[in-house]
């Protein structure tokens, strides 16, 4: 395995050996300490001295289930802190089938150019593409670079916001078809990318050498058994693959924890019209697929191909964070619009998270009203026009309500809030509080134990076991990013003794190592501690793991109110 180091000041590219310190670690591991070895904390995140990572997991590239994750490091524009942003698609099989522990690019090209990066078994290659890519949206781009590079290599590429450098900008990941679906999409990375003059990158692993398992025989059972495990529980075997993450709509709106109306209560009167069972009937209704793979060796299939009435292709990868957010959150109960809003998001390259909460933000500042789904989509036009306005949205929540005056804005470190209320769902108030990285549900997804009841139970609504739960989920996942698989598999191992072993075993079996489970744990807080220290360096302290003051008001439908104490936030990272 190389480390590739792309110097963009000087057009150069340069191979290196992988440090010791770093052969044990892959995914977010390494993007998050090779960002604490290399980047002032207090540098500009789109200046020439911050780095954009770009790391697959340890397993990618092996026959491990759902392990196709990729991860990308950087300073955030958007939070300023640390950044790890993670995706499906190809990229990480690939870029781990050619032997490619990380992609470090650093500095800024000395003219106002973008270049194409090339990645093949022979190395990397810059090809300057101002002419033909720029303004370009991700699915053109990728079009064109597919037919020229064969529809075997894999893109990842910026829309026009990471162009125009907007913190709410995404890096696109190309699906198994060859469409922008899958994306690192919080915290601006792809305003980063755009810095570095870099549009696109096209991986190529014709002739790759592969990835060597040093005992293939106790790898393959261990995956089988891996893959059982996963295929076995009812949420990775079954609601997934049925349904998708919007199964969660219903769950959700159930439990009063649906954020509506900028997070005003916990139920969406038109939550059934958006929800995953609907969506499912849709979707076959319309001749699309309902288990669709964001990356080949994916068993949990949550993807899915979402078409129009006339049964043409619209969107994929439709998530329940954008449902919610478009939906619930917008008061739109229109499945249509909220494809079509998700399909300009993923073509111009912005998160949707982080979109949906900024338009739940503008219909709070009056720019449009609760509900105009079209008003909706004409903003989310405007920031591939790069008007002022979409520039503005493109910015995200924080900055579009600093710009309107408002104090309902659902921000943590600039980062919005997805879509989980901390008052109903408060292990997971918690993970946004404290999590290194803003505002982010993956962080710490206490709405297993919180409301899926996995891993345990503990009481949404009251305060006791939040912290501990957060703290351990935290750790966990943290864990989980550097291996390149799913976060999804964290069901199956909250829920399965067996599972976690078989994770271990395949990582002792490819890299030759005996790991106990305890060593993933540790691993876990390793990777915290690194971010919490970037962090600290940046400014950041105790009175930024805090929630919005709202959230202190009550909510319906349970009338309560997010009460734990900064006090007890303070104890999340005491490990």
């Amino acid at each position: 395995m190389k480390i590739y180091r792309v110097n963009m000041s000087e057009a150069k590219v340069s191979v290196e050996d992988v440090k010791e310190e770093y052969l044990a670690l892959g995914g977010r591991g390494l993007t998050s300490q090779i960002i604490g070895d290399e980047v002032d904390p207090n540098c500009h995140p789109l200046g020439a001295n911050n780095k954009l990572v770009i790391a697959p997991g340890l397993l990618s590239g092996t026959m491990a289930p759902s392990s196709g994750r990729l991860s990308v490091g950087t300073k955030s524009p958007l939070t300023g802190g640390i950044k790890e942003s993670n995706a499906g698609g190809l990229a990480a099989q690939k870029l781990a089938k050619l032997g490619i522990k990380a992609i470090i690019i650093e500095g800024q090209p000395k003219e106002d150019k973008f270049y194409t990066l090339k990645v093949t078994k022979d190395g990397i290659k810059f090809e300057d593409t101002s002419s033909e890519l720029l303004g370009k949206g991700n699915y053109e781009v990728m079009e064109k670079l597919l037919v020229e590079g064969g529809k075997k290599a894999c893109v990842m590429s910026i829309g026009q916001a990471g162009e125009y450098k907007l913190e709410a900008a995404s890096i696109a990941v190309s699906d198994p078809e060859g469409r922008p679906t899958r994306h690192c999409g919080r915290g601006g990375t792809g305003a980063v990318m755009g810095s570095k003059g870099i549009k696109a990158i096209v991986i190529d692993e014709t002739d790759a050498p592969g990835v060597l398992v040093k005992d293939e025989e106790k790898f393959r059972g261990a995956a089988r058994r891996f893959t059982k495990n996963l295929l076995n529980h009812p949420v990775c075997g079954e609601g997934l693959p049925q349904y998708g993450t919007a199964v969660l709509v219903n769950i959700l709106n159930e439990a009063g924890g649906l954020p509506t109306k900028n997070f005003r209560t916990g139920r969406f009167d038109g939550a059934e019209s958006i929800s995953g069972e609907t969506l499912a009937e849709t979707i076959t209704e319309r001749k699309g697929n309902t288990a669709h793979s964001c990356h080949p060796g994916c068993v949990m299939r949550c993807s899915q191909i979402y078409n129009d009435k006339e049964g043409n292709y619209l969107t994929g990868g439709f998530e329940y964070e954008t449902i919610w957010g478009f939906g619930a959150n917008s008061e739109v109960d229109d499945l249509d619009a909220i494809a079509t809003m998700d399909r300009i998001c993923d073509d111009i390259g912005v998160d949707t998270i982080e979109m949906a909460v900024t338009i739940g933000v503008a219909m709070e500042a009056g720019i449009i009203e609760f509900g105009d789904a079209q008003g909706a989509i004409n903003l989310l036009k405007e920031i591939g026009e790069g008007t002022p306005l979409g520039r503005m949205i493109g910015n995200g929540a924080g900055f579009t309500g600093k710009a309107y005056g408002l104090t309902r804005v659902p921000v943590v470190k600039n980062q919005g809030i997805p879509a989980y209320d901390p008052r109903a769902v408060k292990g997971q108030g918690v993970t946004y509080a404290t999590s290194t990285m803003g505002a982010d549900h993956t962080a710490g997804y206490a709405v297993t134990a919180n409301i899926l009841d996995v891993g345990g139970t503990v009481d949404p609504l009251k305060k006791e076991g939040q912290v501990e739960l957060s703290r351990n989920l935290q750790i966990a996942t943290a864990a989980v990013d550097s291996t390149g698989l799913c976060l999804f598999v964290a069901f199956a191992i909250l829920d399965d003794a067996e599972a976690l072993p078989n994770v271990v075993e395949m990582l002792n079996a490819q890299y030759g190592l005996e790991l106990s489970v305890g060593d993933v744990t540790e691993l876990g807080k390793s990777i915290l501690k690194v971010e919490r220290k970037f962090n600290e360096k940046a400014g950041f302290t105790k009175k930024d793991d805090r929630l919005p003051e709202f959230f202190k008001e009550e909510f319906a439908p349970h009338n309560v109110t997010f009460d734990i104490s900064d006090e007890d936030l303070d104890e999340v990272y005491n490990f």
